[in-house]
């Protein structure tokens, strides 16, 4: 029996703002509406959907880099928003992330060595021959040179930054990783390259992965289950050929029609909704999507849909037949 690793239990994360530029009245804007989902050991949940639809928002709050308006996160069985002192530090050397862009997350006054070995010295992991050594190691499994370590972040190119930021996040062995969009500032050359290292290393350091990411073609390669997420909502949660094969929400049709064919000569429908897109502040009791969905009924407008399992662990969160 597979083990849940993540729980995450209806989160909410809504932030205070003004409807207009000088407006007195706030508004709350719904960056995550209650997520509810499970992340398996040892697989990779991809997490797609548009910009500013709350992917990196989730992140933050299972990275315990912000708290939730409500719900909970559970990690191994442990509410991650009670923790403090000893436990806390202790969570976050189990739970690691690899930002979008390698160069901003890279301190350019820092060498590459001293980049990947500063969590072992803040964790008080080894002597510093020890660390140099596991530095060594570590920057050999993602594929640089021992040689590279007193190189700054500006003398790599955009592939090595990356396996820069990758080492950094794998040093402490930690069980989960959040990739939040690794490959989106890369060349198409070099994203090929860097997934596959992570499928390797995958393999090698028994990780779980949460991927991040708004191109479906990419999270295809790499995930076992894909979840879509649209205005703060899970809409859709299947296993990856699944999705792929026999998607049911209307709003993954969409995305799935962008991903250009492999085949330059086959020729493929767009799907382009030209409806009023409703936004992140809108009140509860009404679908979000239902404004330019081509399956909406009546009820759209009144009951916001649940994520209900249409079958073999296809989730869904549409009224419609779709």
């Amino acid at each position: 029996m597979t083990m849940v690793l993540v729980d995450i239990q209806g989160i909410k994360k809504y932030y205070s703002a003004r409807a207009e530029l000088l407006a007195k009245e706030q508004v709350s804007v719904k960056a995550v509406d209650g997520v509810s989902l499970q992340v398996y050991s040892g697989e990779t949940l991809g997490l797609v959907g548009e910009s500013g639809c709350g992917k990196s928002t989730l992140a933050r709050l299972i990275m315990r880099l912000d708290l939730p308006t409500a719900g909970r996160i559970f990690f191994e069985g442990e509410n991650i928003f009670k923790l403090s002192g000893k436990d806390l530090k202790g969570y976050r050397r189990k739970v690691q992330i690899i930002f979008q862009d390698p160069y901003a997350s890279l301190n350019p006054r820092r060498t590459a060595g001293s980049t990947i070995g500063e969590p072992l010295l803040i964790n008080q992991m080894y002597d510093r021959e020890g660390r140099a050594l596991e530095v060594a190691r570590i920057m050999d499994v993602v594929g640089l040179t021992k040689e590279q370590k007193g190189r700054y972040p500006h003398e790599f190119s955009g592939g090595q930054r990356q396996r820069i930021g990758i080492a950094r996040a794998i040093i402490l062995k930690p069980q989960l990783i959040v990739a939040d969009e690794p490959v989106s500032a890369l060349d198409v050359s070099i994203q090929a390259q860097i997934l596959n290292l992570l499928k390797d290393l995958q393999k090698e350091f028994n990780l779980t992965y949460i991927f991040i990411s708004h191109d479906l073609s990419v999270v295809r390669h790499v995930s076992d289950r894909i979840a879509v997420m649209h205005f703060g909502r899970i809409v859709e949660l299947a296993e990856n050929r699944e999705l792929y094969e026999h998607p049911l929400h209307p709003y993954t049709v969409e995305l799935l029609s962008a991903v250009p064919a492999p085949d330059p000569g086959r020729k493929k429908e767009r799907v382009i909704r030209e409806r009023e897109v409703t936004g992140a502040t809108n009140g509860q009791g009404k679908c979000p999507f239902h404004p330019r969905c081509p399956v909406r009924v009546e009820v759209c407008e009144k009951d916001e849909p649940e994520l209900t399992d249409r079958g073999g662990g296809h989730f869904v969160a549409c009224h419609g037949d779709a």
